[in-house]
């Protein structure tokens, strides 16, 4: 019997991005060690999650604090020790001053040692194709440049959170609002921070029901914002009126503010049917569409364009929470 294959070794990183005199530049750091160019990665610590991994990184080697954009193609390949490795890429861009309560909740980077990283610098995209040691680096840069070309780089995230795992109503004898998370579901709030603030969200928009408003309150507070109480996303609100919901979802894609809207497994499906309203097919393909669409404390982050249709999702992620049962 042979033995089970050992975890593939994850990874992640960016493609930090900018236009300057009207050409799409990108970030490439250099690796005295293997003597490439390539971008700015590197492994998961051990319960990180992954798009915190992804700004840990760039900033530990390029000294640049950045906010995600659209995911972009991977990279799988084989170890010299015969592990596989998985690399997770994403769209970047420099925070900017508005981003700064945000970068408040992420934890304090040390810089990376001059053996690991010796310089890094910004590149127009043709010269960075060239500059690039492995070519199946090429493949995420080909998928940026695409995206910029046809408005889909400089997006906003609207991140849809479920509540963390709560206590269930047979358990329960207060009222329905007032419900609290179990400690797993406060462990799963406190999660989040790290992928909320990776997205650069800064704004926070939430049921105003008890285990709504618990996970996000972590975040909230590392962030130094103010939770914005959203009745229309309790449940029992949204039973009444749906439509409410649905203009509430609107009115976050086309506010161009990183925005997450906490709210319950039963609302997620009018939540989910306005996405795909503004969805391009392959996009909205990437919608869950099944109950219970996300699970305990589970992000749906959709990647919102202003394009030549108007305000567009052009890209769909999910991320599970690193704390489950």
């Amino acid at each position: 019997m042979s033995a089970p294959a050992a975890p593939a070794v994850q990874a992640a990183g960016a493609l930090v991005w900018r236009v300057r005199a009207g050409r799409l530049q990108v970030a490439l750091v250099h690796r005295p060690r293997y003597r490439d160019w390539s971008w700015p990665k590197g492994k998961l610590d051990p319960g990180e999650a992954v798009t915190a991994a992804a700004v840990r990184e760039v900033e530990e080697e390029t000294g640049l604090a950045v906010v995600l954009g659209v995911p972009l193609p991977g990279l799988e390949y084989e170890l010299s020790d015969g592990r596989h490795k998985v690399v997770h890429y994403w769209a970047a861009q420099v925070a900017g001053r508005e981003d700064g309560t945000v970068l408040a909740a992420r934890p304090r980077v040390t810089p990376a040692g001059a053996d690991e990283i010796d310089r890094w610098e910004w590149c127009d995209v043709a010269a960075a194709a060239r500059r690039l040691t492995r070519k199946a680096d090429r493949r995420p840069l080909d998928a940026l440049v695409e995206a910029y070309a046809k408005d889909r780089l400089d997006t906003r995230a609207l991140v849809v959170a479920r509540h963390g795992q709560a206590r269930k109503r047979a358990q329960w004898d207060g009222t329905e609002g007032d419900r609290p998370l179990t400690s797993l579901g406060g462990e799963q709030a406190d999660a989040m921070v790290p992928v909320l603030a990776a997205f650069g969200v800064a704004r926070v928009v939430t049921s105003g029901w008890e285990r709504c408003a618990a996970t996000v309150a972590p975040f909230a507070r590392a962030a130094g914002l103010t939770p914005e109480i959203a009745h229309e996303l309790t449940e029992a609100r949204h039973d009444e009126s749906p439509a409410r919901v649905a203009a509430l979802v609107d009115g976050c894609l086309d506010a161009r503010v990183d925005t997450v809207l906490c709210t319950h497994r039963p609302v997620l499906p009018t939540v989910l049917d306005v996405l795909a309203t503004h969805a391009r097919r392959p996009a909205a393909n990437r919608l869950p569409a099944q109950n219970p669409y996300l699970q305990p404390g589970e992000v749906l982050v959709a990647h919102a364009a202003v394009t030549r249709r108007g305000t567009r999702v052009v890209a769909v992620e999910t991320h599970r929470s690193t704390v489950e049962d």
